[in-house]
């Protein structure tokens, strides 16, 4: 008897993850069907994928984009659906029609709709790693409490996820696992003299030497902001403490990251630096499949480099850790403080080293709850952040 398809709901169809996921899923159409696309406001590539995957249901961030995509597909002989809205976010990642929900909206307006998919019990593969810097242990309790399946698409985490214990991906500390060493590239500015890092341009930082993604999350990983999110991300989806999640500069990128264990094995996975190859184990889990990936040549490869961050050169890491250790929604406040902060950087509103300026006094500005128990309180602790953070800017 032939199995059942999966069907999938993309959250950010059009970003790098998305099109990823899409380019994935079309090598296996046998396996797999789309039950929603959406995109906030690229609708001409919004439309491309839905002539191409056919999907129930895409959605989009406008009513006036809604209307302009729906009269495109009418237009085409196309029945999909088009709603618009962070309401219609939430409603196709908890769709019955749906098994599996890629969470790949960028920043907290993510946070909504990946948490809906977890309370509905949904397979969730988590790209937006601000859903759990902002919840935390919130989300982590909506994925137990209505029993979904959480599984890392960032590669590092992913790459974690594969190099533990099968039976013991949470709280693998207490079955052997020293530390997780979190692998980063450094960005395109880890050996630049740091007192000319004031003057670098939107156009430098995201030219990230091994990557290709997002305007925002280069930037990220130019500041290492981004791994910083990531030692967060690992301590909520792992349970691992702070102590015990360490950042290993690696500039590579062939190792994603690696598991220290008590007896002394240091177990790693390695690849071509492509999202496609997390996403791919993510959809097949626990089996495998292919992903169009060139299969990895160590003999091509040479070298491999390791090396500790420097928290002069990169400050923003340093918040991250002591975001985590504070606690509450001190998390939730750093990546706000840093999407605006980001945002004006790429507007050329501030300079590069503002970024970190500004985080870090939004950190000492804003006054955080010891525990954040409801996504209002994420919110509430979000948006004052970020009032804070256009404050500082505007000075």
């Amino acid at each position: 008897m032939t199995a059942r398809r999966q069907v999938i709901t993309v959250l950010g169809s059009t970003g790098s993850i998305g099109v990823s996921t899409l380019d994935v899923l079309s090598r296996h159409p046998d396996q797999y069907s789309v039950y929603a696309l959406t995109a906030n406001r690229h609708v001409d590539q919004l439309l491309e994928q839905c002539e191409k995957f056919q999907p129930e249901v895409a959605v989009v961030g406008t009513p006036e984009s809604a209307l302009l995509l729906q009269k495109s597909l009418r237009s085409k002989g196309l029945k999909t659906e088009v709603l618009y809205g962070e309401k219609a976010l939430c409603q196709v990642a908890a769709s019955e029609k749906c098994d599996a929900v890629m969470a790949a909206i960028v920043g907290a307006a993510g946070l909504a709709p990946a948490l809906a998919a977890a309370r509905a019990g949904k397979k969730v593969m988590l790209a937006n790693k601000e859903a759990l810097v902002m919840s935390g242990q919130l989300f982590i309790d909506a994925v137990i409490n209505h029993d979904a399946t959480l599984l890392p698409i960032d590669s590092e985490h992913n790459a974690i996820f594969q190099c533990l214990p099968f039976s013991h991906k949470r709280f693998p500390h207490q079955h052997g696992v020293s530390k997780v060493l979190l692998t980063a590239s450094g960005g395109p500015f880890l050996h630049r003299p740091v007192d000319t890092l004031d003057s670098v341009t939107p156009e430098q930082a995201i030219a990230h030497p091994k990557w290709v993604m997002g305007r925002k999350i280069s930037v990220d990983s130019a500041t290492m902001m981004n791994k910083g999110l990531e030692v967060i991300e690992a301590h909520w989806l792992f349970g691992i403490p702070a102590s015990q999640i360490e950042v290993v500069i690696h500039p590579q990128s062939v190792i994603h990251s690696m598991v220290s264990y008590i007896d002394g094995s240091v177990i790693a996975q390695l690849g071509n630096p492509d999202m496609r190859i997390p996403i791919a184990h993510a959809l097949a889990y626990p089996d495998r499949m292919t992903s169009g990936v060139t299969p990895l040549d160590l003999t091509r490869i040479g070298t491999l480099q390791f090396e500790s961050p420097d928290f002069v050169r990169f400050p923003c890491l340093k918040l991250a850790y002591e975001a985590l250790e504070t606690g509450g929604a001190t998390p939730a406040i750093l990546n706000a403080a840093n999407e605006v902060a980001v945002q004006a950087f790429l507007d050329e509103r501030i300079s590069f080293r503002r970024i970190d300026y500004v985080v870090a006094n939004v950190l000492d500005k804003v006054m955080t709850e010891s525990a954040v128990t409801t996504i209002d309180s994420v919110l509430m602790h979000d948006r004052a952040a970020r009032t804070v953070a256009t404050d500082l800017i505007l000075q």
